[in-house]
């Protein structure tokens, strides 16, 4: 059996986790989809994620389970930007010879500017501003859906949902969008109520695409949430241009449906990503083989 190190990069994020398995050479090898891979909110779910989506890439690349201790991993899952959930990422168990974790963002901005100094406005499940500066990191945002990651899909469903209820108290219109949410619950309000209880981010951000498509129709309270979201993301890019970053790129799912909503302003500072998240942590990972003593 071959002893050649394989490089994986993981982006990992609230809604699901990405793989991508390479050569040294840089050839692809296999690429594989799984679930949530958010540490912070659930730490054994999101492993399982990166395993999962791994075995598919050793699948296409016709591997065997064995070729997991050849791999040099970069993990790069949301909620590692908290210390307290990274440590414990740190210390979990797993199959390959070398696995280092970092964040979503930081992957994200270093695959968007090839490794050079820039920012990147990522816009998903959830919001954060990042940039690398210098050999710096610089996070701005994305403190988790409580309290942080407005604009985000979770963000958006969350004041879809609100506006609902405020529609059905009498304190607002009712507008297309959200007579076509409430009808996602029965018309019962009871029903938001109990759902909310349990919803994952990615539960939330699932209304996000029919937001979407009601504010391209021109749906009054769809166009506000829009205005809103994107209101928000130009606060991220404020910041990350006052900090030196005059490179931004807007990435995550929810970037191509927000970028006509951004401020001009904003708009005139993004570049478009010279590679995603996956580029970004497999050159981690390369860099981190490269570190690593036979």
């Amino acid at each position: 059996m071959s002893t050649e190190t394989l490089l994986l990069g993981v982006d990992g994020g609230a809604t699901l986790c990405r793989a991508r398995l390479q050569a040294m050479s840089g050839e692809l090898l296999g690429e594989g989809m799984a679930g949530p891979a958010n540490i912070r909110l659930g730490l054994q779910q999101s492993f399982s994620s990166v395993l999962e989506a791994t075995t598919e890439c050793l699948r296409q690349a016709g591997l065997a389970p064995g070729d997991l201790a050849r791999i040099v991993a970069c993990l790069a899952l949301a909620g590692a930007s908290e210390p307290g959930a990274l440590a414990q990422a740190q210390q979990h168990g797993h199959p390959f010879c070398k696995a280092m974790i970092t964040t979503d963002a930081r992957a994200a901005c270093i695959g968007a500017h090839g490794g050079r100094d820039g920012g990147v406005l990522v816009v998903g499940t959830g919001t954060v501003g990042w940039a690398e500066l210098a050999g710096r990191s610089h996070r701005v945002g994305g403190w988790g859906p409580a309290v942080s990651d407005e604009g985000g899909g979770a963000w958006l469903g969350c004041e879809a949902l609100r506006r609902v209820l405020w529609a059905h108290d009498g304190r607002i219109p009712w507008t297309p969008l959200l007579t076509a949410v409430f009808e996602q619950y029965a018309a019962d309000p009871h029903a938001i109520v109990s759902w909310t209880s349990t919803a994952a981010p990615g539960d939330f951000g699932a209304l996000a695409p029919v937001i979407v498509e009601h504010a391209s129709n021109g749906d009054p309270a769809a166009v506000e949430l829009m205005r809103l979201a994107a209101g928000h993301i130009d606060g991220l890019a404020q910041r990350l241009m006052s900090i030196g970053a005059q490179r931004l790129s807007l990435v995550g799912g929810l970037s191509l449906h927000i970028e006509r909503w951004l401020a001009p302003t904003t708009r005139r500072q993004l570049s478009p990503p010279a590679g995603d998240a996956l580029e970004g942590a497999l050159q981690l990972a390369r860099a981190a083989a490269g570190s690593t003593v036979a």
